[in-house]
């Protein structure tokens, strides 16, 4: 798999003392290189047209006026929300969105599999209102771009401990979504929904309450979930907000869930991309104590591409309002 990463993504809050620190793509790197993974692929900038497929031009004008009026070392929210930002956030996010492009451009050329280890992070990012550590969508540019240029449908898959409002927001056009997430946490939004419009498009958010789930569980979840959003979507590729502040022990997060599901989430992505045809771009998302984001990352990647085969789990550990929400979708017609 390639990696996708820019030394530019260190430069965002670098000093700041803030949880979304340059630290947790540094540990990443490393312990890539370490296992011998980092195959890696420089990006470019996003360009206007391609973050105007999911944001608005007077939110990108006022991003980039915000954080063209900081002094050096200085640090200010967005006034859309609680994002924070220094004098080289917007280079560093345009940055990102272009990582995610890199990424699913490298995955629809047909070289396989990529992920984009970018920051700052992306799926809170609405169409005008940057939130929650994020500036741009990173995930949804690369599947709206792979839409607009194939025409064909994606299927976004985000796994973080928070719920993605910002992707959620977008979801038509080509383009489905389905997550697991605490809730009620940040951002408030994640309320148990099933969807299906008349264009075929989907949604899929399985809350988790914030006290956590069993590992076995939560596996289990994303195997029926994988399974029948595919069935139903037949997607052109999968867009992956890796998200592993779900992670027990993560300083933000944390639903309890052990390290090993990183190897079950990659061994099935792995499965569910040979099974279906579509190509796969993973994004970072959360993950808040860099050692163990670092090893997370460097699991998944190994299982994918090893085509490690996930554990089966049964869903006899699934909260009985989950398993309902998973009968409904196995009822879908294709």
């Amino acid at each position: 798999m390639k990696i996708v990463y820019d030394p530019l993504y260190q430069e965002h809050l670098r000093g700041a003392g803030h949880p979304e620190a340059p630290d947790r793509v540094e540990s990443v790197v490393a312990h890539l290189r370490e296992r011998g993974l980092f195959d890696c692929l420089a990006p470019g900038d996003a360009g206007e047209s391609a973050l105007l497929r999911v944001h608005s031009r007077q939110y990108l004008e006022r991003v980039k006026q915000e954080v063209e009026s900081l002094e050096p070392g200085a640090l200010r929210e967005l006034s859309t929300g609680d994002t924070v930002v220094d004098e080289r956030s917007y280079e560093v996010a345009v940055r990102a969105a272009g990582g995610a492009l890199a990424a699913i451009d490298h995955a629809a050329s047909g070289r396989g599999a990529a992920f984009a280890l970018v920051r700052p992070p992306g799926h809170h990012a609405e169409p005008a209102r940057g939130m929650g550590f994020c500036l741009f969508n990173n995930a949804a540019v690369a599947a709206r771009a792979f839409v607009a240029e194939t025409g064909r449908r994606v299927l976004m898959v985000d796994f973080d401990y928070h719920h993605g409002n910002g992707t959620q927001a977008i979801v038509g056009e080509g383009l489905s979504y389905v997550s697991t997430h605490a809730h009620p946490a940040y951002p408030g939004t994640g309320e148990r929904a099933l969807r299906r419009t008349a264009a075929g498009d989907i949604e899929a958010s399985v809350p988790i309450l914030p006290i956590g789930i069993a590992t076995e569980a939560f596996v289990a979840i994303w195997r029926e979930l994988l399974e029948h959003a595919v069935r139903v979507v037949r997607p052109g590729a999968i867009v992956v907000s890796a998200g592993y502040d779900y992670l027990e022990g993560d300083p933000v997060g944390d639903l309890g869930v052990g390290l090993e599901s990183a190897d079950a989430l990659g061994g099935l992505l792995r499965e569910t991309a040979d099974t279906s045809g579509a190509v796969v771009a993973f994004c970072l998302e959360g993950g808040y104590d860099p050692r163990r984001l670092g090893e997370a990352v460097a699991r998944t990647i190994f299982a994918f591409d090893t085509g490690t085969v996930a554990p089966d789990a049964e869903l006899g550990g699934v909260p009985l309002t989950i398993r309902r929400q998973l009968e409904e979708m196995a009822a879908w017609p294709e």
